[in-house]
């Protein structure tokens, strides 16, 4: 295909047939050749630079799409040693509150002229390793990491070793890096102590995990609530395992069939509570109206679940925006110290929630 008039006045340009290249082999000089301009003036009007009359950059750009022209990643970190992609490890994005963290890192990324390549490891640590090792083969920048349960300091030590910047979120591993969180233990108390005031006294914590930070804080504040007011910690009434709904379902009929069951539970996050309703539902019984459950994260789905779910409310939005812009902070000042950010959880009363019943 030809072009149909010249680049600027007296420029001719060269036969589109004597220049006719594959596909995905496109260079800034084939297309400074077809338009008869510098490789210089290609590359300003790609990047949309305004030294290259309008008109120009037009050709340019329009001449590049015509081509199939893709810009050389590989060979502009090259040139630059960075490749404007920052990595991004999570244990686990089918659960919302992860997927919401991600479309806000994302979001933040894009805004800023970076990409994002994302590896998932569950929470297995050996797959872990693998995961991060592949990722810091894609050199990014700068990688942001929800760890797998069970992770320490020397989880990391491979890539801090490679200059790798790192910010943690959600679950904080060293305070040796950066890290974006919730105040976890502050949200179980405001939860423990909504459940208290409507009269309840025998209080389910549902999905205990003390690998995970998250899991360690928040089972605090629940035990922190239960000493205050006088009530020892009973076993029966706490059921072990990772936040999902299956754990839920299955966590809240266990301890129903404790010797002096509840009447409320707190669960670990959003995913146990809905497993959790289910659970009850297979009993009989109702969230709100029968038995009170709290949830943790606020996802989306939890206002639209019946009964609406009691919950508290983390900030994914904010708390994922925060960590990407803690990384590009970091990428541009390797040295400064490690920053920590707690965000203050709110607790937010829906319908699962109700007054004991006497």
């Amino acid at each position: 295909m030809t072009s149909s008039g010249p680049v600027s006045a007296g420029s001719p340009v060269k036969p589109a047939a004597a220049l006719s290249v594959a596909r995905g082999r496109v260079t800034l000089q084939i297309i400074a050749d077809r338009l008869a301009v510098s490789t210089a003036t290609v590359s300003l009007a790609l990047r949309g630079s305004p030294l290259v009359a309008e008109s120009t950059r037009v050709r340019v750009q329009q001449t590049a799409h015509e081509l199939g022209y893709s810009y050389n990643r590989s060979a502009a970190s090259l040139r630059t040693d960075r490749t404007n992609i920052l990595g991004v490890g999570f244990h686990d994005i089918t659960n919302p509150y992860f997927a919401e963290l991600l479309a806000a890192i994302e979001e933040t990324t894009t805004a800023h002229g970076r990409s994002i390549l994302l590896g998932t490891y569950g929470e297995d640590l050996e797959r872990q390793d693998r995961v991060l090792n592949t990722l810091k083969e894609y050199r990014p920048d700068g990688m942001i990491l929800c760890a797998a349960g069970g992770s320490t300091p020397d989880t990391f030590a491979h890539l801090i070793a490679a200059g790798v910047p790192m910010v943690q979120l959600s679950r904080e591993i060293t305070p040796d890096l950066d890290f974006v969180g919730s105040d976890d233990r502050h949200g179980t108390i405001l939860a423990m102590e909504h459940l208290i005031g409507l009269g309840h006294r025998r209080i389910a914590f549902i999905c205990q995990n003390q690998k995970i930070s998250t899991g360690a804080n928040r089972y605090r504040g629940y035990c922190e609530v239960l000493a205050r007011n006088g009530i020892p910690v009973d076993p029966t009434l706490v059921y072990p395992g990772h936040g999902t709904r299956e754990n839920g379902s299955k966590g809240i009929q266990a301890v129903l069939d404790a010797p002096d069951p509840p009447t409320a539970a707190v669960c670990m996050n959003d995913l146990a509570a809905f497993g959790a309703m289910l659970g009850l539902r297979h009993r009989g019984r109702e969230a709100g109206p029968d038995f009170s459950i709290i949830g943790c994260d606020d996802v989306q789905e939890a206002a639209q679940w019946y009964p609406a779910l009691t919950t508290i409310r983390n900030f994914q939005d904010e708390m994922g925006r925060t960590s990407a812009e803690f990384l590009i902070s970091r990428l541009a000042d390797p040295a400064a110290p490690p920053r920590r950010l707690l965000l203050t959880p709110a607790l937010v009363v829906r319908g699962t929630t109700a007054p004991a019943r006497a």
